[in-house]
């Protein structure tokens, strides 16, 4: 793999279909004419007898996949996020998802960077949507190596699967020995004071706010949970039970997506306060990437500002959040 500065996780699953469909002849794509967009324009040129472009046609786009996932093929169906999660919706529920049919949702384009197409295509509420599905499999990873590793994975899954892929580039975090466990989260950097657990591109921003919170004595664990759903319950609450307070972050609304998913996980099993970093309930506006990103409050300053209100919180609220009755 050439080594770079920056790739995105489109590019990663362009590459990991080209690659898989070497490997197995059975992998097909079908693609909502957007295979330039998608990244699905390899996989095109190197096996056209095995792409299927469905024209501008999402729910049909589903349907199809659903269709050749019961004659034995292993189907990735691919177009924004925007239109799998939100148009297709009712496809993926009931033709996909009610028959726990193996179809992988290469979704791209996700969340605020994908900047300049504004508010119409930056999809925030995919992760939401998709988590209401019985049984589909969240996948939302941070670097080309985990996008890469992810289309295998989710290949080898029985089950569907949504994958969630960007547009921005993004740092490398992870070599070529790498490798992704569904459900399996990564703990990233140890620590004892605050747990922040990110998502997708807010990993990186992690990593940044754990240097700058250590700068002023604060030890925090980052945990990079790629795999929204299933959860991984066991890191979460090891984690929680050890740091006192967790904050989570993620380029998504705060409602139902990673945010949401801690908090109904650790309420149920190990309660501290968790402050989550994400959209905070608001559609996204057109601008470059990075100025979308810090004006939502997805970087770095803004985790690490909810991380010292999280460990204030820990301070005063008593063991499993109950309210003191001391003095009363």
């Amino acid at each position: 793999m050439a080594v770079m500065t920056t790739t995105a996780t489109r590019d990663a699953y362009g590459k990991a279909l080209v690659d898989l469909g070497a490997q197995n002849s059975k992998v097909v794509v079908v693609d909502a004419d957007l295979a330039a967009a998608t990244k699905t324009g390899g996989f095109k040129k190197a096996y056209p007898d095995r792409f299927f472009n469905v024209g501008i046609a999402e729910q049909n786009l589903m349907g199809v996949a659903a269709g050749l996932s019961t004659m034995g093929y292993t189907v990735f169906a691919s177009t924004f996020a925007m239109f799998a999660a939100g148009r297709a919706f009712e496809q993926v529920r009931n033709t996909i998802g009610y028959p726990g049919l193996s179809v992988n949702i290469g979704a791209t384009h996700a969340g605020i960077s994908v900047g300049e197409d504004g508010a119409s295509h930056q999809c925030c509420e995919d992760i939401a949507t998709m988590r209401t599905i019985p049984g589909m499999t969240i996948i939302n990873p941070a670097d080309f190596r985990e996008a890469y590793c992810a289309v295998f994975a989710a290949a080898a899954w029985d089950g569907p699967v949504y994958m969630r892929f960007g547009r921005l580039t993004l740092p490398y975090l992870f070599d070529d020995s790498y490798k992704i466990e569904i459900g399996k989260g990564v703990c990233m950097r140890e620590g004892r004071d605050v747990t922040i657990a990110a998502t997708g591109l807010m990993v990186h921003e992690a990593l940044i706010a754990a240097g700058q919170l250590a700068n002023e004595g604060i030890d925090a664990e980052i945990l990079n949970i790629h795999t929204i759903k299933p959860l991984d319950m066991e890191l979460l609450a090891a984690s929680a039970g050890k740091t006192g307070a967790v904050v989570t972050a993620e380029e998504h609304s705060i409602i139902g997506g990673l945010g949401g998913a801690v908090c109904e996980a650790l309420g149920g099993i190990c309660p501290v306060p968790v402050l989550r970093v994400g959209v905070e309930d608001k559609f996204g506006a057109s601008g470059p990437a990075l100025e979308m990103l810090h004006v939502y409050g997805l970087d770095a300053a803004h985790i690490v500002e909810k991380a010292k209100r999280a460990i204030a919180l820990k301070q005063t609220i008593p063991p499993f959040g109950h309210p003191s009755t001391e003095g009363n």
